[in-house]
C-alpha cells in the first residue's frame, strides 16, 4: 500500500514526467525529498507491482502513423499462448493478447494492433502475421481506428 509520499509521487506522475532535463530533481522539489529517494521510490512500486511500468506513449497519429488497426485471429486454443508469444514478438506489434471469443458471432481470440503510415503498408504487416501463423489461422480481420478516444491509465484522485 503506498504511503501519503508515494500517493503524492503518483499523482505528480500520473500524467507524465515533468518534460525537463533533470525530471527526477523537478519531482523531488515538488515532493520535498531527494531525487535519489523518488527513484527509490518508483522502482519499489516497479517492484511491487503498485505501478506497472515507466515509459513513453506515443500518439501514433501525431508520429504519422494513421493506419492503426486491430488484428484479431481465429487460432486453436491449445496453440493460442505459443502463437501469441511470436505475433507479440514481431517488430510492428504494438501489443498482443488473448481474448476470449464471443461464439458463433466472435470466433476470435488473438489480437495483435499494428501501426503503419499507410494503409497498404498496414495490410503488409497484416499478411505477415496471416504467414507466421499459417495453417494455424481459421480466419482473421482488421479493424482500423478512426480516431483515438482515450490514451491514458488510471488516474488517482486529488
Amino acid at each position: 500500500m503506498p504511503d501519503e509520499t508515494d500517493r503524492r509521487l503518483i499523482l505528480a506522475t500520473q500524467a507524465g514526467l515533468p518534460l525537463v532535463p533533470r525530471p527526477w530533481q523537478a519531482l523531488a522539489d515538488m515532493l520535498g525529498i531527494a531525487p535519489q529517494e523518488v527513484k527509490a521510490r518508483l522502482a519499489a512500486m516497479l517492484a511491487t507491482g503498485a505501478i506497472r511500468r515507466i515509459g513513453a506513449v506515443p500518439n501514433h497519429y501525431a508520429l504519422g502513423y494513421r493506419f492503426n488497426g486491430m488484428t484479431v485471429w481465429d487460432v486453436d486454443d491449445a496453440d493460442v499462448d505459443r502463437l501469441g508469444r511470436q505475433v507479440g514478438a514481431l517488430p510492428f506489434v504494438s501489443h498482443c493478447y488473448r481474448r476470449p471469443r464471443h461464439l458463433p458471432d466472435w470466433p476470435y481470440n488473438l489480437f495483435a494492433m499494428v501501426h503503419a503510415k499507410s494503409r497498404e503498408a498496414a495490410l503488409a504487416q497484416v499478411e505477415r502475421i496471416a504467414a507466421l501463423l499459417g495453417s494455424a489461422c481459421r480466419a482473421h480481420d482488421v479493424l482500423f481506428s478512426s480516431r483515438i478516444l482515450k490514451k491514458t491509465g488510471l488516474r488517482l484522485a486529488e
